[in-house]
Parts: structure tokens; C-alpha cells; sequence
């Protein structure tokens, strides 16, 4: 039988299983469905759609939120569901979020899709903890440059987590004042799809902050923690680095969300905040 959902208003889905090992409140409810149980049609078109690559960037954020997993296209994805907001973890790169991208706009139907999560500075104004909501988005790998609805400044997407050296060029380059992987890729789905797009970014590494080699861990976009874990841990020389590493990744996650929730309260939050205010928002705490 048919039910509502409480927190995705005016559709209707199938309960398949549900998680109780936790109280209510502590972990998200863990509700299954299938692509043939609904049409895009039946959603609501009010909708924000954000799409974040790893969960431990938005965890503050979706710990009381509904997860829904859902098939899209052959593949699987688990749905963040709150108020009128849905999201979607894409995992590493563009590929990636154009994927998650293309599924969230597909089931959900959102008027607004936000690309959501850590960013590299390319500023040395930035720092660790900062929220970025930039204005312009450019595809390092092509050349293609995307507008925002609101913020203000330049944020450019990469092809790889960029070294140092490589965030130093990006910077003089394109002008830009942070780098990430995805927020290009989330763009153009939007642009495909005539949806609105934004950005929202928090600042997880300094300009001269020099990441470990990760890409080796990241398979299909998706990291392997303990894979990276015990190679780190062979190694005692990047045990400062990365003990850092998950030191600035907290406090960005903690400033990211708390950003993000204002959608939560208020659809219209970019937009009712002057673009001068969006440039850099300092990390307090």
C-alpha cells in the first residue's frame, strides 16, 4: 500500500524496510524504493536539490534526515530528505556528480540544485573553515564557464585534488579564488536541464597546503577510508598531514552545514543576502 512520505511533501512511495537499530532522531530512517514506484510528475517543483560528493562533508547536517535509496539509471543512490530539501552524495569528481546531478533533477524535479562541499583555497584570504559562495564557475578541463544566481568571485573545477603547486597555478590562471572537483559538472546538468544552479563551498585546505596523493583510494568515485587509512598508516611520515587534514575537514563540515541549513529554514536564503556578503564567510570557533 501507498503512504506519504512526512518530510517530502505530496508524493506517494512504497515502505520497504526500515532501520530500528538506533532511536529515532540519532540516525536517519532507512526507507528502500524503486524507480517504477513513482513519476517525476507527482514531486512537488519547490524543491532544493543539493549534491555534496562525500557524506562526511554534510554528516551535521543529514543526521536527522530521512535516506532513501533509490536505482536511477542502472545505479543506486541514497536521497537525504528534509522539509523541502533533498540530497544527494555523488561521490569523488565529475562523473560523479554529473551522475548524481542528472538523478536528483530526474526523480526530484528541483527548482534550485546546489553544489555542495569542500573546496581548496586559491587565496590566501581563504582559510580553513571559510564558506565560499562564488558567483562563477570554470571548467579548468574545457575552458566553460558557468553563472551563479548570487555570491560573488570565481571558483574553478578540476580534474584531480590539486597539490600546492597545481592550486597556485589554478589560482593565477583563471583568477580564481578557490578549486574543487564538481561544482562545473553539477552546472552544466543544471544548464541541460533549464535548473536553477548554485554553489555553496567551505574551505578545507589552505592555498599552500599540500594534499596526500588520494586518487589511488577513489574508485568509481566513491573513497576507501581504510584503504587509505592503512596505507597512511605504513607511512609515519604523513601522519602530520593527515591527522590535519581530518582536523581542517571537521571544521569545514561544521561551517558547511551550518551554512546549508539556512535552506532548511528559508528556500530563499542566497538570494535575500547582498552578493558583497557571500565572497567569504569567516569560520568562527
Amino acid at each position: 500500500r501507498l503512504k506519504p512520505s512526512g518530510n517530502w511533501a505530496g508524493r506517494l512511495f512504497r515502505s520497504m524496510t526500515r532501520s530500528d537499530a538506533l532511536p529515532t532522531g540519532f540516525e536517519p530512517i532507512i526507507m528502500y524504493e524503486t524507480a517504477d514506484m513513482y513519476e517525476t510528475a507527482d514531486l512537488m517543483p519547490t524543491k532544493v536539490a543539493i549534491v555534496a560528493a562525500l557524506k562526511r562533508e554534510v554528516k551535521p547536517l543529514i543526521k536527522r534526515w530521512t535516506a532513501v535509496q533509490r536505482q536511477y539509471s542502472g545505479r543506486h543512490y541514497e536521497f537525504f530528505e528534509s522539509n523541502h530539501l533533498v540530497l544527494v552524495c555523488a561521490g569523488i569528481g565529475p562523473e560523479a556528480a554529473r551522475r548524481a546531478a542528472e538523478a536528483v533533477i530526474g526523480i526530484y524535479a528541483p527548482e534550485l540544485i546546489i553544489s555542495a562541499g569542500f573546496a581548496g583555497a586559491l587565496d590566501r584570504s581563504l582559510r580553513v573553515g571559510d564558506s565560499f559562495v562564488p558567483r562563477h564557475i570554470i571548467n579548468a578541463g574545457d575552458g566553460s564557464a558557468s553563472e551563479t544566481e548570487s555570491g560573488s568571485g570565481t571558483l574553478v573545477s578540476f580534474g584531480s585534488i590539486a597539490t600546492a603547486e597545481q592550486k597556485a597555478k589554478l589560482g593565477t590562471a583563471y583568477a580564481a579564488q578557490a578549486v574543487d572537483m564538481e561544482a562545473a559538472a553539477v552546472a552544466r546538468a543544471a544548464h541541460v536541464h533549464g535548473t536553477r544552479f548554485a554553489c555553496v563551498k567551505a574551505v578545507s585546505d589552505d592555498q599552500d597546503f599540500d594534499m596526500p596523493h588520494m586518487e589511488r583510494f577513489v574508485n568509481d568515485g566513491q573513497f576507501s577510508t581504510s584503504r587509505f587509512l592503512a596505507h597512511s598508516i605504513a607511512q609515519p611520515w604523513l601522519w602530520p598531514r593527515v591527522i590535519r587534514l581530518a582536523k581542517n575537514s571537521a571544521r569545514a563540515a561544521s561551517s558547511l552545514c551550518k551554512l546549508l541549513e539556512q535552506y532548511n529554514r528559508n528556500p530563499e536564503f542566497l538570494e535575500n543576502v547582498p552578493a558583497a556578503v557571500h565572497l567569504i564567510s569567516k569560520h568562527k570557533g
